[in-house]
């Protein structure tokens, strides 16, 4: 009896930390996977990052292709969806009007393999 109680203690242990690294393993691909949902603020104090948009794809530190689902967003790739709602954002971000005044510098590209970081020392501005 005791033999048997001590395997079924040792299959629920089992299956109990199966169940934490499922759940672990489930949450970090989750905020790794969608790294790329922005919202544009209406005020620069609003956002984590200030973006000015270059007229010359060589300009750029990033080339951003715009999906139009969720889903496509990329892994800091440069494939932003832009969200409705600031909540939603994993990165909140404000246009400027000068380049000065940037923090990064981006070109929207018209295909998704073309965008991509140009100036990989900027990247960490959008983990």
């Amino acid at each position: 009896m005791l033999h048997l109680m001590t395997k079924l203690l040792a299959n629920v242990q089992l299956l109990f930390s199966m169940k934490f690294f499922f759940t672990i393993s489930l949450l970090l691909v989750s905020l790794f996977c969608f790294s790329q949902k922005v919202y544009s603020v209406k005020y620069a104090n609003q956002a984590d990052i200030k973006v000015f948009v270059v007229k010359y794809e060589n300009q750029a530190d990033l080339k951003v292709y715009k999906v139009k689902y969720q889903n496509e967003a990329g892994k800091n790739d440069g494939n932003w969806f832009f969200v409705e709602h600031q909540n939603q954002a994993d990165k909140k971000i404000f246009f400027v009007e000068y380049e000065n005044q940037a923090d990064l510098k981006v070109y929207f590209v018209s295909y998704k393999n073309q965008a991509g970081w140009r100036n990989k020392n900027k990247s960490h501005l959008m983990y």
